[in-house]
C-alpha cells in the first residue's frame, strides 16, 4: 500500500477497506506517509470493538480523512459513497468464505474501482489452496497480478491486483459474502 501511495496520481487518493479489523495495515501506513491528508479512506468493520479501536487510533493520529464505518463488509451497500476507490483492500476475508462467495467478491470488485485500481488481497495457501483458482478468477474480472507474495513458511499469500479492464457501476444490495468457519 505504501508503494502504491508513493506512486499515485497527484491529488485525492481513494482508498476502501472490507472487514477492515481495527484498521492497522491502513492507519499504520498512513501515520507517517507524506500522502496521509490525500488519502480519502473508509474503513468498514463490522465488530464493535475493532471500530472502537480504529477510530481511536484514527483519531490519535490525526487522520482525519479516514472514515470507520460499523457496517456489514459482505453487502455493497457498506461502500455506496466511498467508492470507485484506487486501492481496495480484500484483506483477512478469503480464508473465511466460500470459493463461490471468493468468485463472486472478486466478480464485484471492479464496481468498487477507479480506472487502474490496485487490489490487495490475502489467503492461506492451507487444504484447500485457492490461490490458483483466485488469481485466475481476478484475470477473468480484468485485473491483471501485479505480485503474489509467499510468508517465509509458506502458509500466507497476498497478492495484489491492478483493474486493467473496464470499472463497473456498483450494484446497492448485493451480497458479496458472508463469514464461515475458515475454508
Amino acid at each position: 500500500m505504501r508503494a502504491e501511495l508513493d506512486h499515485a496520481h497527484a491529488g485525492d487518493i481513494r482508498l476502501i477497506s472490507l472487514c477492515a479489523g481495527q484498521g492497522r495495515d491502513v492507519i499504520g501506513v498512513l501515520v507517517g506517509h507524506p500522502r496521509r491528508d490525500e488519502v480519502r479512506a473508509r474503513l468498514i468493520e463490522l465488530d464493535e470493538r475493532n471500530v472502537a479501536v480504529a477510530r481511536q487510533a484514527a483519531q490519535a493520529a490525526g487522520l482525519d480523512s479516514v472514515e470507520i464505518l460499523q457496517a456489514d463488509a459482505g453487502t455493497t451497500d457498506a461502500c455506496v459513497g466511498a467508492v470507485p476507490a484506487h486501492i481496495v483492500m480484500v484483506c483477512g476475508i478469503f480464508g473465511n468464505v466460500t470459493a463461490s462467495d471468493i468468485r463472486a467478491t472478486v466478480a464485484a470488485l471492479p464496481s468498487m474501482c477507479a480506472p487502474d485500481a490496485l487490489v490487495l488481497w490475502t489467503r492461506h495457501r492451507g487444504p484447500p489452496d485457492l490461490t490458483p483458482a483466485i488469481r485466475s478468477w481476478f484475470r477473468e474480472a480484468g485485473f491483471s497480478e501485479q505480485a503474489f507474495d509467499i510468508s517465509q513458511d509458506g502458509f500466507m499469500s497476498v497478492g495484489a491486483h491492478r483493474l486493467t479492464g473496464e470499472p463497473t457501476a456498483l450494484v446497492p444490495g448485493r451480497r458479496l459474502f458472508t463469514f464461515s468457519a475458515r475454508t
